[in-house]
């Protein structure tokens, strides 16, 4: 592998740095975007069940909003419990961008990663381009250094390629992700400003 980077030459390295951090971010989102952790089942059927025992004061709220994204869309609800249905959706949905926001952390970074590696690989395939070039001279070619030149402007591309093409599909999947959870969360706090409005049974 030593042999491959050293073959690769200088570009490579910022290639390099470019596949540790994508790694790491896939990594990061794998393990923070898990459903069970997001939009824990059984957690708006449970509210739905305090919420008529009478039992949401403003110690329930905090404790559900501490529990998970889908608890804060909730509690934002229920502290707009006795105001109009339209401004709990209000504060529905603005718990919702805010949440939305968190979930998208490091998905920027990672579609940064996707759209540069292949220009990163690009511009190491010039470089090999130009020591290809700079071997040729009045006296002929220099066989080594055309064949450094070569190995530049190919690994290079490779290399680009290999890290953008993963970076690319997680992008779009934790993307996709995150939208289906925003979506389910508004979706389950609604049933709470029906339910609190009298406009369906539970």
């Amino acid at each position: 592998m030593f042999a491959i980077i050293q073959a690769a030459g200088w570009p490579v390295w910022p290639l390099l740095l470019a596949s540790i951090l994508a790694v790491a971010f896939i990594i990061e989102r794998s393990i923070v975007l898990r459903r069970s952790k997001i939009v824990p089942g059984g957690l708006l059927q449970s509210v739905i069940a305090e919420y008529r025992r009478g039992g949401i004061n403003d110690e329930t709220i905090g404790r559900l909003a501490a529990h998970s994204p889908l608890g804060r869309v909730l509690a934002a609800g229920l502290r707009n419990v006795k105001s109009s249905p339209e401004a709990m959706r209000e504060a529905i949905e603005e718990a919702g961008r805010s949440v939305a926001h968190e979930l998208e952390r490091f998905l920027t970074s990672l579609g940064t990663i996707a759209t540069i590696a292949p220009l990163m690989g690009l511009f190491g395939t010039v470089v090999g381009m130009i020591e290809i070039f700079g071997s040729t001279t009045a006296a002929g070619s220099n066989p080594q250094q055309l064949a450094h030149g070569i190995s530049v402007a190919l690994y290079n591309t490779a290399f680009g390629l290999i890290i953008a093409i993963p970076a690319m599909i997680f992008h779009r999947h934790f993307r996709a992700l995150v939208d289906s959870f925003v979506i389910e969360m508004e979706q389950q706090a609604v049933k709470i400003v029906e339910l609190a409005h009298g406009q369906r049974a539970g």
